[in-house]
């Protein structure tokens, strides 16, 4: 069984990689999901003004939970397996890192993710990720996934 890592920021951008993999899924892919999530490190204000690292820890934990419950629904709703991971660090080398750690046979990862400054970033990371992957990276474009709904919908529909 294929084991998938999707990254997710919370953003709608970003559950087109879970409906990317869900796409698969129903297509015959047999395979579990790694949810993903990268939370900011500590400012030097935050950790000067909270004096409790565990604090911080715990509340990137949370942070990352909640940004993936969308994602969760998803997959529940599917009834594909699934595990979550929430790192703390840089975006890209986190995301490899959990790769790395999980096991994952491939990533699927949105174009672009939350924010004008962020959806930027995003593309980016998107694109350091495939290069520093040791397995292979699906980039889904917003579009593609919106596309591929709609004519799900519509032969859904007609059934």
């Amino acid at each position: 069984m294929l084991k998938i890592l999707i990254a997710v920021d919370g953003s709608e951008l970003s559950l087109d990689g879970v409906h990317h993999a869900l796409a698969l899924v129903r297509q015959g892919l047999q395979a579990t999901v790694v949810l993903a999530n990268v939370q900011e490190p500590a400012t030097l204000y935050e950790l000067v003004t909270t004096r409790d690292p565990n604090l911080i820890a715990a509340a990137s934990l949370e942070a990352g939970d909640h940004l993936m419950a969308s994602a969760r629904v998803l997959l529940e709703a599917a009834g594909v397996a699934y595990e979550t991971d929430v790192g703390v660090g840089d975006v890209a080398h986190t995301l490899v890192d959990m790769i790395e750690r999980s096991g994952c046979d491939m990533v699927v990862i949105g174009a672009k993710g939350q924010g004008a400054i962020s959806s930027a970033l995003l593309g980016s990371v998107s694109q350091e990720v495939a290069h520093a992957s040791p397995v292979p990276v699906t980039i889904v474009k917003h579009a593609e996934v919106l596309e591929a709904l709609e004519n799900g919908m519509a032969e859904g529909s007609e059934a």
